[in-house]
């Protein structure tokens, strides 16, 4: 026993160290410049912000698809419901600031979430499919034809979230912020310092996406952990029971229908969030934005991640995010590419890149059984 503790114990003071510098990595990656990761022909920190914003994006969605077993086609509606609440409040009809309209934001996507699914979780299956499907064409098509919410001409001049210290002023050369952050440039080494190429450290403006990027960063990180905290309680059972069996589970006294609607409402709010940063990091919101294919992008991020896996559905969202951009060399051809990747890696590992706990001890029970089977044959 005391042998057993004792090698936890130093699996943890190894993973520990570990995990804090692989935070402080993901952290100062746009500032390193590395050249392989680098995305040469588009903004890198741009790049990263949609790609920590598509993981958030992911990870919500995977409470939907991977713990309760939903398949949620209209999850871009959350999405445009977070964007568009952040940009009537700050912009549009009000003059909140970022960090008040943040939490409305959540709220207002949350309860969208129990408003669809109230009446439709009812179904399963492939109906259910359909109908949030619906829910997010709807969301796109009120927005359309709804001059309070700026119709299809949009809202412009949302603004970004306030920064700490001195605004930034790119006008008259004024980064702002705290204070200055310098870049790598490995092109002039020895000396590595980019000079003249600083972000600015919580300093929020248009000229620069990497202090966005810090932004989401850490709501994803604090997602995360919430979502581990959630996962290994009694409603992360109650989901993986609902997922597996929802019958056998109603009979074993398990109110399947109530945490269906617990997932549906946290995902959603997940989705608002993002769709919060991305109004602000942007400045500009147009129903044109929130089409039905982002949902199909969402949704393929959690697939080829792994569906179940939060591990997983983080790294599908930043995949689906990075290599169409890290490819644009390619030009109109990088799509195709990106398909027939895509397409590849359901053929071949349909199960996904980071399948769950329970998938691979699936997989191994299924190779145990085909090889006692073959010796059998043999026999």
């Amino acid at each position: 026993m005391s042998g057993r503790l004792g090698g936890l114990l130093r699996r943890k003071q190894v993973s520990v160290p570990l995990l804090v510098l692989v935070v402080l990595f993901v952290y100062a990656l746009p500032m390193l410049d590395l050249p392989i990761i680098t995305t040469t022909d588009s903004d890198f920190g741009g790049v990263l912000f949609d790609a920590a914003s598509y993981a958030l994006i992911a990870v919500g969605l995977n409470i939907v698809i991977g713990y309760a077993g939903l398949l949620d086609l209209g999850y871009v509606g959350f999405y445009a419901c977070g964007a568009y609440t952040v940009a009537l409040l700050t912009e549009f009809h009000g003059h909140w600031p970022f960090f008040l309209a943040l939490p409305a934001a959540i709220v207002v996507t949350m309860v969208s979430g129990l408003i669809l699914g109230a009446p439709t979780l009812r179904v399963r299956g492939d109906y259910l499919a359909i109908v949030t499907m619906g829910f997010g064409e709807i969301i796109r098509l009120v927005i359309t034809n709804t001059h309070w919410l700026g119709a299809s001409q949009g809202i412009a001049g949302i603004p970004p979230p306030p920064s700490i210290g001195q605004a930034p002023d790119p006008a008259n050369g004024v980064a702002g912020g705290l204070f200055q952050v310098p870049h790598l440039s490995w092109s002039t080494f020895p000396n590595v310092i980019d000079v003249g190429h600083e972000t600015p450290f919580v300093g929020f403006g248009v000229a620069d996406a990497i202090p966005f990027y810090w932004l989401v960063l850490t709501a994803l990180f604090i997602v995360l952990i919430a979502d581990r905290l959630v996962k290994n309680s009694r409603v992360g059972r109650a989901w993986e029971a609902t997922r597996e069996d929802e019958d056998a589970a109603e009979v074993m006294g398990v109110p399947t229908f109530r945490y269906k609607l617990l997932a549906f409402a946290l995902g959603a709010a997940i989705g608002g969030l993002s769709g919060s940063f991305y109004a602000t990091q942007t400045t500009y919101v147009s129903p044109d934005t929130f089409i039905i294919t982002l949902s199909e992008l969402f949704v393929a991020a959690v697939i080829i991640g792994g569906a179940g896996n939060r591990w997983g559905a983080l790294a599908g969202g930043v995949l689906v995010a990075y290599l169409p951009e890290r490819f644009r060399s390619f030009s109109d051809w990088r799509m195709l590419v990106f398909g027939v990747a895509l397409m590849l890696l359901a053929i071949w590992r349909p199960q996904g890149i980071f399948p769950p706990r329970r998938t691979r001890r699936v997989l191994k029970v299924e190779a145990k059984i085909e090889a006692l089977e073959g010796e059998t044959a043999s026999v």
